[in-house]
């Protein structure tokens, strides 16, 4: 028979039992069941967390199997957020999970993050036609976002409090091509761009064709780096900076970074960073 208190017995501890408690009453959306965001669920359901939203309209492929939590031969041609709440709720069948199987829209927005405490960004890396509508749904209602996104051999992380700087205004989508706010969101996620030093492959990357390589040990820091700055937000205790503050660690080279970016995209560092992605990448911006 399941029992909630013993099955977070060891987070005790680290978590005082009022916290745990907190954790279980707590609602997470997690936007995106793919690379990073199953590696979320799976921390969010082993941290306690009682509730979440999960949101994906993409079932598991073979090409999955390198970084998605979800992946593997069993459930090729499964819907990612059914198998992703079965794993929650092989967890804790306490959790109350809503799913959203068709993904997200400007239309659903209202209702995914009804009753949300805390979003966790892990909607595609191309996905940035909604992105800035995701987050601003979640600022007129007062919901914390975070965002973590795999990068070479680690991850970087980046958070918008409601009462902070916007998406809009750290990241300047507005009338930007695809590749421009592809490139964007990475230096802004990155400014630092250490895991470009070793792209062994960069002939592999294509941002027209939404091509771009991740490491599963990549999701897993991510996932960490996300699933802690949740934990700290949700119980209110050890400090998380927000936007233009950005963190990274890369395990390939052994550093972690962090960094202040006041302006966001308009940053004359963030408007060098852009110029060596695209350099790099040899993107065509004629």
């Amino acid at each position: 028979m399941f029992d909630y208190g013993e099955a977070f017995s060891r987070n005790l501890g680290w978590l005082t039992p009022q916290e745990q408690q907190r954790l279980r009453g707590a609602r997470v959306a997690v936007a995106g069941m793919g690379g990073v965001g199953g590696v979320h669920v799976q921390g969010l359901a082993r941290l306690g967390v009682g509730a979440l939203n999960l949101s994906d309209f993409d079932s598991f492929e073979i090409a999955n199997f390198n970084r998605q939590a979800g992946a593997a031969m069993s459930t090729i041609g499964q819907p990612k957020v059914e198998v992703m709440r079965s794993f929650a709720l092989d967890v804790n069948p306490e959790t109350k999970v809503r799913v959203f199987p068709n993904g997200l829209d400007e239309n659903n927005l209202v209702d995914y993050l009804d009753g949300v405490d805390l979003l966790i960004d892990a909607i595609d890396f191309f996905a940035n036609g909604l992105r800035p509508a995701l987050y601003r749904a979640a600022r007129e209602r007062g919901i914390p976002v975070v965002c973590s996104a795999p990068l070479g051999a680690g991850a970087s992380l980046i958070c918008f409090k409601p009462d902070g700087m916007s998406f809009d205004d750290y990241f300047g989508f507005a009338c930007c091509d695809d590749i421009t706010m592809a490139v964007r969101f990475m230096v802004g996620m990155s400014p630092r761009l250490p895991q470009r030093h070793y792209l062994a492959y960069p002939e592999i990357v294509d941002f027209v064709k939404h091509r771009v390589p991740s490491l599963g040990m990549a999701c897993q820091f991510a996932a960490g780096m996300a699933v802690t700055a949740t934990m700290k937000l949700l119980l209110q205790r050890g400090g998380v900076k927000a936007a233009p503050h950005t963190e990274q660690f890369d395990a390939y080279l052994g550093r972690f970074y962090r960094c202040w970016r006041p302006g966001g995209y308009r940053n004359p560092l963030q408007k060098l960073a852009e110029r060596i992605v695209i350099s790099q990448l040899k993107l065509d911006r004629s």
